[in-house]
């Protein structure tokens, strides 16, 4: 056991590094929660075509997140060497990749937006919402948030290099601002308070709009006020050039990277569009249930995200054996806190629905949709940590076959089949498509387990600061 647990000294440092990570999950989750009733309010549809808007622009942020990760893996690996110029240009890799995944992004949901749309509303006679009202309030949330892609691409540049040389009260500091200022605006515009308007599913995205660029803008100033604490930011707009090697190193790495968000989040919303074949209902019970699952996965989430920021300067100061010990405690610590607030979700999860303004059967059905989730989150967490585990090792391809290979190999065909050719109900087809993630954790526990993830990528370079 004493491989597992760690001394006092290994859990005040883990809580340094995932408490901000967490109350930053958490107020971020939590206005969302708080987001998502409010819409709810408006009605079923207003609450549907938000959420179909939901899973497509997830597609984005999760590319953005997997073309960032890459160079990542650099940029934390440099940190621990003491290589700050070369951090910097990890960071100006990343600013190039999220100007063109934006303008990529923009113009494909400009074109296509309704037929994306239509994929996720079914004729279902389940007469909780009318369909064509769906795609129109859905059409306009759309609209409105586009113009906070770009904000969004940025403020990430910023908060994951941030996040990657050890600081992560700023990101929290200006993501907290942001959600609530959210917050702040979505009372005011979706229903009229103050003497506005009220907008409804367009005052949600306005909102969502301010609370994007509120957030950019906090995390930019404040970098470049703090250069003697930021170093990699000193000349950062100064010089526009990346080196070669390593253009072609963060190319090799981290396309796989962003191969695999791309596909994993592709994979999220191909599973959420079949579920929608069984109608409204189901859309607008599974957005209350991913909606609140979020806000209990927060631990997990933060944990997982710090073994990135822990373990990724350990190898790259060279110190290994230290890496995976700290990294294996870490996914201990990872699983066994999802024990307590998956009962905790469990308890809660009759009382949450009744919240929101929906009809009767969609609230039972998110019950039991969040009762699914909450036993599986033990493994979720598992698969989570192995995840980012691989991931700071550099082992990116096998991170691809680990994550979003399985997904579209196993996961969608068996959601197609059981939506479309079995007559389960629908909490019985999520919960069978959920614990297949056994799977994956099988795999995980074999690739991590060996211990071949640990890698320094950057140990025979010279420091360069310049």
């Amino acid at each position: 056991m004493r491989r597992f647990i760690g001394d006092k000294a290994f859990y005040k440092m883990v809580c340094t590094m995932a408490l901000p990570l967490i109350f930053q999950n958490f107020i971020t989750n939590f206005v969302s929660f708080l987001d998502n009733i409010m819409v709810g309010q408006v009605g079923t549809e207003q609450m549907s075509g938000v959420a179909i808007i939901g899973n497509m622009i997830f597609v984005f942020y999760l590319a953005l997140f997997g073309g960032y990760a890459g160079a990542g893996i650099f940029a934390a690996q440099y940190y621990g060497k003491g290589d700050h110029r070369s951090v910097g240009d990890a960071m100006r890799y990343k600013l190039y990749l999220g100007i063109f995944l934006t303008a990529a992004a923009i113009l494909l949901f400009l074109f296509f937006d309704e037929p994306l749309i239509r994929m996720f509303l079914s004729n279902s006679n389940d007469d909780v919402g009318d369909v064509e009202a769906t795609l129109m309030y859905a059409r306009q949330y759309l609209k409105i948030m586009l113009v906070g892609m770009l904000p969004y691409a940025i403020s990430q540049v910023y908060a994951t290099t941030i996040r990657e040389t050890g600081d992560t009260v700023l990101p929290m500091t200006a993501g907290i601002v942001a959600v609530l200022t959210n917050l702040v605006f979505n009372y005011i515009l979706i229903f009229g308070h103050f003497g506005a308007p009220a907008m409804g599913v367009e005052g949600a995205a306005t909102a969502t709009v301010i609370s994007r660029f509120v957030e950019m803008g906090i995390l930019i100033i404040a970098t470049h006020a703090r250069a003697d604490k930021h170093e990699f930011i000193k000349g950062f707009y100064k010089k526009l050039t990346i080196p070669k090697e390593l253009v072609k190193k963060v190319t090799i790495k981290g396309t796989p990277l962003l191969f695999n968000e791309a596909m994993w989040s592709l994979a999220v919303t191909a599973l959420n569009q079949s579920y929608s074949t069984r109608g409204l209902e189901v859309v607008a019970a599974l957005n209350i249930s991913v909606t609140v699952t979020n806000l209990f996965n927060i631990v997990f989430m933060a944990i997982g995200s710090a073994i990135s920021i822990i373990v990724g300067p350990l190898l790259g100061a060279g110190k290994i054996e230290e890496a995976k010990d700290t990294d294996r405690k870490m996914i201990a610590l990872c699983v066994a806190s999802c024990f307590v607030m998956g009962l905790v979700f469990v308890i809660a999860a009759p009382y949450i629905p009744l919240m929101y303004k929906t009809e009767e059967g969609v609230r039972k059905l998110a019950t039991l949709l969040m009762i699914v989730s909450a036993t599986a989150m033990p493994l979720h967490a598992f698969n989570h940590a192995c995840y980012f585990t691989l991931r700071t090792g550099g082992r990116t391809v096998v991170t691809t076959l680990f994550d979003s290979v399985c997904s579209w190999v196993v996961f969608i065909p068996l959601a197609y089949f059981l939506t479309r050719y079995t007559q389960l109900n629908i909490v019985t087809v999520y919960a069978i498509v959920l614990y297949a993630e056994i799977v994956k954790s099988i795999i995980g526990f074999i690739m991590v387990g060996n211990g071949s993830w640990a890698k320094n990528m950057v140990g025979r370079e010279t420091v360069n600061n310049g």
